[in-house]
């Protein structure tokens, strides 16, 4: 694997990560409602995700989910009720965002671990990111060399991607709540809710790739 295949993939994987999907969503919502260093912790449940993935790839299970039918429906479906699930809790938004601002205790008052496991969830409950990662990843392999460790190579090259582009996210979140009144806050929570249903609806209606 050389430089130019690390670079490629660098790049690919920019454009992928950068492109708004579930977990940057979150980081976004977590930036705004917690400020950034709480959102730091969903970054690490997504980052965290990303392993989960290539490591599974790289183990065969993309392709088990690739032919079955049966296995891929119960994934799909946890995640898309998961994501539903999240998307209709912002929605149901009551003007936490201004309440996190004005105290402290009630940023606190927001488990740490549930925002990490929150977003670790959303990714790790994606058939989609299975599927891709299996028709993805074995572009950049060299199949001449030893792949475990061309893959764990990979698994950090994107999950360092991944970080840096949920925390300009978080930050960006952290940042525009503090010049917007209650009402346009309440909004961009609900906008970002309103993404995640509209994510959720696409995952219950994706069809695996039949030969």
């Amino acid at each position: 694997m050389d430089v130019v295949t690390l670079i490629a993939f660098a790049a690919v994987s920019f454009v992928g990560i950068a492109t708004p999907g579930p977990t940057v969503l979150l980081a976004l919502t977590n930036g705004s409602r917690h400020g950034l260093r709480r959102a730091v912790t969903g970054m690490i449940g997504a980052v965290l995700s990303d392993f989960v993935l290539i490591g599974a790839v790289a183990i065969g299970l993309g392709a088990l989910l690739a032919a079955s039918e049966f296995w891929f429906s119960m994934l799909k479906w946890v995640g898309a009720a998961y994501l539903a699930f999240l998307g209709i809790m912002l929605l149901r938004s009551k003007g936490t965002i201004d309440a996190a601002l004005k105290s402290d205790e009630a940023r606190a008052m927001q488990s740490t671990l549930s925002i990490g496991l929150k977003s670790f969830m959303v990714a790790a409950t994606n058939p989609k990111g299975y599927l891709f990662f299996s028709a993805f990843l074995p572009q950049f392999i060299d199949p001449t060399q030893p792949q475990p460790g061309q893959y764990a190579l990979l698994a950090l090259i994107f999950a360092a991607i991944d970080f840096i582009i949920m925390f300009g996210y978080a930050f960006f979140g952290s940042q525009a709540v503090r010049f917007l009144k209650t009402s346009g806050a309440l909004w961009l929570e609900r906008a970002c809710g309103g993404a995640l249903l509209a994510l959720a609806g696409s995952l219950a209606f994706y069809r695996r790739a039949t030969a």
